[in-house]
Parts: structure tokens; C-alpha cells; sequence
């Protein structure tokens, strides 16, 4: 009997250490699907352009070549007025609203409502591109300044070009220095994890290159109206 009594005792001291084992590898699986449950669906990654000369990157690192690409997209978009400034600014500053941070927006919605009273919106019809050779490929380093990971100064040099009706009033060439600063906190509507900060100083006029004016014939004169930027 003491020896069907043992063999008893330890069939179920095994039974008692599968259900132990069993219960760990519950609680494992727990865990598990817990940090599953709780990774992110999806990571932004920034892809420099240029995969020539191929590149290693850290996830969260952002070159500054994808900010200033961020940057102009942004406020080309937002200097953007297809048909009438007084309609199509407050728009664009709604549709765009995710891509700026709130004290921008505020700035920006002042801005309108001070261009709006002067009469310079109304039927203006605007535009903003990059002056040619004054792009990020012709000087990187003082087209995007890094302050910190999270934070840039990105330098715009634009003409900014304003019609009313067919008769263009105002040809301007800018240099917009930009705050950019890291905001991920709305994937849905900003993918690109990065938002304006607006002016990092006041946008200053850039003066054209003189060009010679031929011998037998006077130099024309400008119309255009100079105004704000």
C-alpha cells in the first residue's frame, strides 16, 4: 500500500506543478497581449529624399531636410488664396488648424482680421514660391537652424505675388524666418508629427538683384504696390 500511496502522492505533486506552470504561462500571456494591446499602430518615420548614399536613422529623429519640406508645404498652403482672400485665408487657417500650433492660430486669425479692415483681402487673389537659388539644396545649414530634437528655425525666402482680378498689385520678395517645433499629438490629422510656431522673427523684404538696364531704353517703372508681406 506505501508504494501505490507514493505513486499517488506524486502524480499529484506533478498535476499541482502543471497547473502552476499552466497559470504562469496565463499570466505571460497576459502581459503580452497587454503590450500588444498597447503598441502603437503605426510610427512616422522620415525618410530623407536622397537614399543614394543609403542612411540610418533613429525612429524618432527628424533631419532637417523633412522639416523645411514640412515648413514651406505648410505656409505656402496657408498664403494660399485661389479665388478671394477675405474667404479663402480664415478656410485655409481651419483646414490647416492641425498643423499650427494654437498660439500660431491666434496669431494668424489676427492677422486676417487686421488685413480684413485695411481692404487688403477682397478679391485678392495670392500666391507664394520659392525665389530660385535660395532653396534648402543651395545652403542647408542656414536654411534650417536646430535649436533642440524638438524644436527648429526654418528660413523661407519667397515671392509672394497679389492679383486683383487680372491686374497683379503686389510682387514682394520675403525671407520668413519660421518656428517649428515637434507636436505628435494628433496622428489622424497631422502625420507628420510637427507643427508652425509662426515668425521666429519679423519677415524682412529682400532686395532683387539690380538688373543692368539695356543703353537705348530707360529702366521701367515699378507699380507695384510694396505693403505688408
Amino acid at each position: 500500500m506505501s508504494r501505490f500511496k507514493n505513486e499517488v502522492m506524486h502524480l499529484q505533486a506533478h498535476v499541482k506543478t502543471l497547473r502552476l506552470g499552466a497559470a504562469a504561462l496565463f499570466v505571460v500571456a497576459l502581459l503580452l497581449g497587454f503590450g500588444w494591446w498597447s503598441a502603437p499602430k503605426s510610427l512616422t518615420i522620415h525618410v530623407p529624399p536622397d537614399l543614394r548614399s543609403g542612411s540610418t536613422r533613429k525612429w524618432w529623429d527628424v533631419p532637417p531636410e523633412s522639416v523645411y519640406a514640412f515648413t514651406f508645404y505648410i505656409w505656402q498652403q496657408a498664403q494660399r488664396w485661389p479665388t478671394n482672400g477675405e474667404e479663402d485665408y480664415p478656410r485655409n487657417l481651419k483646414a490647416l488648424s492641425a498643423y499650427l500650433t494654437p498660439s500660431c492660430r491666434s496669431f494668424l486669425q489676427q492677422d486676417y482680421e487686421f488685413r480684413r479692415s485695411n481692404g487688403e483681402l477682397r478679391q485678392r487673389v495670392r500666391g507664394i514660391y520659392e525665389i530660385p537659388g535660395r532653396g534648402y539644396g543651395d545652403d542647408p545649414t542656414s536654411r534650417v537652424q536646430v535649436v533642440s530634437p524638438n524644436n527648429w528655425i526654418v528660413t523661407l525666402d519667397v515671392s509672394a505675388d497679389e492679383y486683383l482680378g487680372s491686374e497683379q498689385v503686389k510682387r514682394a520678395l520675403v525671407r520668413y524666418a519660421l518656428k517649428v517645433e515637434r507636436m505628435d499629438v494628433d496622428p489622424e490629422h497631422n502625420p507628420f508629427g510637427l507643427a508652425l510656431d509662426c515668425y521666429a522673427s519679423a519677415p524682412q523684404r529682400i532686395e532683387p538683384a539690380p538688373a543692368p538696364a539695356p543703353a537705348s531704353q530707360p529702366a521701367a517703372a515699378n507699380h507695384l504696390q510694396g505693403g505688408a508681406p
